[in-house]
């Protein structure tokens, strides 16, 4: 019973030091409750904000073992290393033959699960990607008015379509492991809706210089965004994903001698009874490749736009990597198992599982 009774241990001691955060978590969703926010307005951006905090959470023991396995010694059978198969059977022999371990594994993860909660709540994590914390710094989402930058006055959304490189973000809907991570955005033939294909490939060679490419998605995966465009207010858009709806801010574009759209500043917040649920910002340019100084005049114009309080400020923005255009598609055994099994079909089933049955998208197609 001792590895049960450690692992009760650890998780009451890691529950009692992120009391405070959890009371204050629970007191602001009886805020949205107590202004009225009931059935699928309240339900949906709880489920929202539980999909990507669990998500975090699987995503570093899920590279981890991608590392170990590909990290493993000794000959192979078929695409696996015999020591990493050996640890798999140990490992699951002792778990099989021991019920107390078992129940000790379960309360250990519950554990792991609630001191990654409790920090991410508390803003000990990379606050780019992983500031969980509802109305953080600042309560509440700002309206259009209070962000929105000259640059913006006759903005036409139809320069606004094609592909975007985003450069950096602050957005927990987003994983500082990925990379190449590009907008694709087309207008429906009427001009009243768009469709964003957000595309990312993972995990980064930095992130798992083992494994990154052996993964399922790093050839590519992609997620559908779908907006509706109002001609009363151009750069505000209503974009839906992941069952909710909340407003994309376009703040800020940089135009060329032409008058193209070269760069852009994006900001997406989520509000429901007063109380911020996300924020998200977006430094985009149509170019892979932003120099320094280029980054640094972005920041100063989110600045300018009063967003440093929502994570517009370098300290909390996560700088994608991106690789040179036209890069060959990773081709090897592992790709090749990926395709057998036809993951991306499976990958495409539960991209279009989290839409919610209100996102019209008859307007456009994928």
């Amino acid at each position: 019973a001792a590895p049960l009774q450690l692992a009760a241990a650890a998780t009451a001691l890691a529950a009692a030091s992120h009391l405070p955060a959890f009371v204050h978590f629970a007191s602001q969703w009886r805020q949205i409750a107590a202004a009225g926010v009931a059935g699928d307005a309240f339900t949906a951006p709880l489920s929202f904000w539980s999909f990507f905090a669990l998500a975090h959470a699987a995503l570093p023991p899920a590279i981890a073992v991608g590392e170990l396995l590909h990290g493993a010694p000794g000959p192979l059978i078929g695409l696996f290393p015999v020591s990493f198969l050996l640890l798999n059977l140990v490992a699951l022999g002792a778990l099989a033959a021991s019920s107390q371990l078992r129940a000790a594994v379960a309360v250990g993860t519950l554990g792991c699960l609630v001191h990654f909660l409790g920090c991410a709540l508390e803003g000990r994590y990379d606050l780019a990607e992983l500031n969980l914390a509802l109305d953080d710094g600042v309560r509440g989402c700002p309206t259009y008015e209070q962000v929105r930058q000259p640059s913006m006055r006759g903005f036409d959304v139809s320069k606004y379509t094609g592909r975007w490189y985003e450069h950096a973000f602050h957005d927990y809907t987003q994983f500082a492991d990925v990379y190449d991570t590009t907008l694709d955005i087309e207008l429906s033939a009427d001009g009243q809706r768009w469709l964003d294909d957000f595309a990312i490939k993972g995990p980064s060679p930095a992130a798992a210089p083992r494994s990154w490419d052996k993964s399922p998605v790093a050839n590519g995966a992609h997620y559908f965004l779908y907006g509706k465009i109002d001609a009363a207010t151009p750069g505000v858009l209503q974009e839906s994903g992941f069952g909710v709806t909340f407003p994309n801010y376009i703040v800020d574009v940089q135009r060329d001698a032409s008058g193209a759209y070269t760069e852009a500043i994006q900001f997406q917040c989520l509000e429901r009874g007063g109380v911020r649920i996300f924020e998200g910002i977006n430094f985009l340019s149509r170019a892979a490749e932003m120099s320094e100084e280029q980054m640094r005049a972005m920041h100063a114009r989110a600045s300018a736009a009063g967003m440093d309080a929502y994570g517009a400020s370098a300290e909390q923005m996560h700088v994608v990597p991106h690789t040179k255009p036209g890069a060959p598609a990773v081709d090897n055994s592992w790709q090749e198992l990926w395709r057998r099994i036809r993951f991306p079909e499976l990958l495409a089933l539960v991209e279009s599982s989290t839409h919610s049955a209100f996102e019209d998208t008859s307007a456009l197609t994928k």
